[in-house]
């Protein structure tokens, strides 16, 4: 199984860096940010200094979007970082929910993210290109052997059957066992329906994981908190799925959407933080379920019985207050042992 670690992209952009640079030498082979222009530095900058203080780390946007960037010009920008690095970038894309809402817009349509895929894949891989009114381009630069991966973040039954279909990868943005088989299922029936080699498609699911000390419930409750702000980040999108198919839809399992019942709304300026005031609805059982708390007994269960559903990469979430120690922790005591 790889490892990755999610950041986002606060300033100094030389602390986000320095801890890819400590996850690389703790045995995480990826290293992945938000993307999303107000709230946080412009990641692909960062991503330039990433990959040269480091030497295989692959870097990519979790997630990026077909709509805050000119396609051309995103997959301009992966192919010159690969240009100049080796083939060490992946692009993760979805459909944009704080990059668009914070500037006023709605996530894109799933034909959009199906159109922009397409681009971005070809064209960081040298390939020509349609964007539309018969503008066929290609970029004359890029040498013989560039490849660029598009991973689709998705949960929905109608994004998880495009991402087996179209995607190179599959972005899960929760580590539930249940909700896992469910979705790597369907996007590998769907991959399989569209003559696809399933196994194809790599799966990635991300989350916050803080490793304690001991299973005390004074530890458990402080981790719970560190973590209960991605319950709110995933309920947004949940929201959404809600909003499409109704409360009680065949199409989507009552295990991810029950929760955001008691959902009141949404203020990004503390998106993916803990201490997120308005993730207070998301209950201890949600965090269990999503997140990888406890000691690193726990960690290494939930990581094995994540391998046996078909999970290529676990991508940590350190949005807490003790991003060096679980880095650490998983370098000396957890992916060892995963990877035995």
């Amino acid at each position: 199984m790889d490892f990755g670690l999610v950041l986002q992209t606060d300033p100094p952009a030389s602390r986000v860096v320095e801890l890819m640079r400590r996850a690389e030498h703790n045995g995480f082979t990826y290293g992945w940010t938000f993307d999303s222009a107000v709230l946080w530095q412009e990641p692909f900058v960062i991503y330039s200094q990433i990959l040269a203080r480091t030497e295989h780390l692959k870097v990519g946007p979790m997630v990026t979007n077909p709509g805050t960037r000119t396609w051309e010009v995103t997959a301009s920008t992966f192919a010159t970082l690969n240009d100049m690095f080796g083939n060490r970038t992946v692009c993760g894309i979805g459909r944009g929910d704080s990059a668009m809402r914070v500037a006023g817009r709605k996530p894109n349509t799933l034909a959009r993210i199906s159109e922009a895929m397409k681009v971005v894949r070809a064209l960081g891989r040298g390939e020509e290109a349609d964007l539309g009114g018969g503008a066929v381009v290609k970029f004359p630069w890029v040498r013989p052997g560039a490849e660029l991966p598009v991973w689709m973040a998705a949960y929905g039954p109608k994004a998880l059957r495009m991402t087996g279909e179209e995607a190179d990868g599959f972005i899960l943005q929760l580590a539930d066992l249940y909700l896992t088989e469910y979705m790597v299922k369907a996007v590998r029936d769907a991959a399989a329906r569209a003559g696809r080699d399933p196994a194809e498609v790599t799966v990635c699911v991300a989350a916050p994981a803080y490793v304690t000390a001991d299973d005390s419930p004074e530890a458990l409750a402080h981790a719970r908190e560190q973590c209960r702000w991605f319950g709110g980040m995933v309920g947004n999108h949940v929201a959404d799925l809600v909003a499409r198919y109704g409360e009680h839809s065949a199409a989507v399992p009552e295990e991810l959407t029950e929760y955001v019942r008691a959902r009141q709304g949404y203020d990004y300026a503390h998106h993916g933080r803990s201490g997120n005031p308005d993730t207070r609805f998301v209950p201890d059982e949600i965090v269990d379920r999503f997140c990888l708390i406890g000691p690193v007994e726990a960690h290494i269960e939930k990581l094995t019985a994540l391998r046996e559903l078909g999970v290529d990469q676990f991508a940590v979430y350190a949005m807490h207050d003790a991003r060096e120690a679980v880095i650490d922790a998983y370098g000396r005591k957890v992916i060892p042992v995963v990877n035995s």
